[in-house]
């Protein structure tokens, strides 16, 4: 039992180190967001999606919050790839060689796949969602007066949860390495998963059917790549675990 629980305390120890190098990653990466901020957001502002916005601010506070905005996201770029990295650390003693060097492959993967879907939201959704509002507005007269706030506020909403859910082929391996989720497992859960999808991309889309389409049928896509990544990678568990047994 003593020995249980010193093992339990150093599971405990363990996982504390890697979210203090987590936090810390992500503290100075936010920095890092705080300094490039402004050549970011003048890169922001010379494509062509932004030409026609004026860059007004409505409010003292506006350019701060906005300074945060881009800086979270960089910092989100960046801490992404180390938590997972660090993740990956705090499960490999109880990985075999095989399992620790194929997990480390999410490291990459996890980045590239956040990456994906923030260029997917920004070149493809983000123009479709001002194109719409703008069409809505000259529907009924409206005469458009946007702040840099509003500009970034809708843009910065619509790329971090868009790429976060790019993960979701990532998240179903992980959770199949562990044993949390079997391919089977899925395949049940498939018109559950179907439906919070759909209400994930409606959310989380502009509110036009073609926008919705657009991002609802790669979510949908995804969660199919993620059993076919489950089924193979549980298939080899098995086979290891069968090498082992014999």
């Amino acid at each position: 039992m003593e020995d249980k629980e010193f093992t339990l305390v150093e599971h405990l120890e363990e996982l504390r180190k890697r979210l203090i190098i987590i936090s810390i990653i992500f503290v100075i990466t936010l920095l890092i967001g705080f300094i490039f901020a402004p050549d970011i957001l003048q890169f922001l502002k010379s494509q062509d999606v932004a030409k026609h916005v004026d860059w007004n601010v409505f409010g003292y506070t506006d350019g701060i919050s906005i300074y945060v905005k881009c800086a979270l996201l960089v910092a989100i770029c960046f801490t992404l790839p180390v938590g997972m990295h660090q993740l990956w650390q705090f499960t490999k003693p109880g990985l075999t060689n095989k399992e620790a060097a194929s997990a480390g492959t999410f490291i990459p993967a996890a980045f590239i796949l956040f990456l994906i879907g923030v260029s997917f939201s920004y070149f493809i959704l983000f123009p479709l969602m001002l194109n719409f509002m703008s069409n809505i507005n000259e529907s009924i007269g409206a005469t458009e007066t946007y702040g840099m706030k509003q500009y970034f506020t809708l843009m910065f909403n619509l790329l971090i949860p868009v790429g976060l859910v790019f993960e979701l082929p990532v998240v179903i391996l992980f959770l199949t390495k562990l044993g949390i989720v079997t391919p089977a497992r899925l395949r049940k859960m498939r018109k559950v998963a179907y439906f919070i999808l759909i209400v994930v991309g409606v959310m989380i889309s502009p509110p036009d059917f073609v926008s919705d389409f657009l991002i609802i049928i790669p979510l949908l896509l995804l969660f199919e790549i993620s059993i076919i990544v489950s089924e193979k990678t549980y298939k080899k568990q098995l086979k290891n675990a069968e090498e082992v047994t014999h």
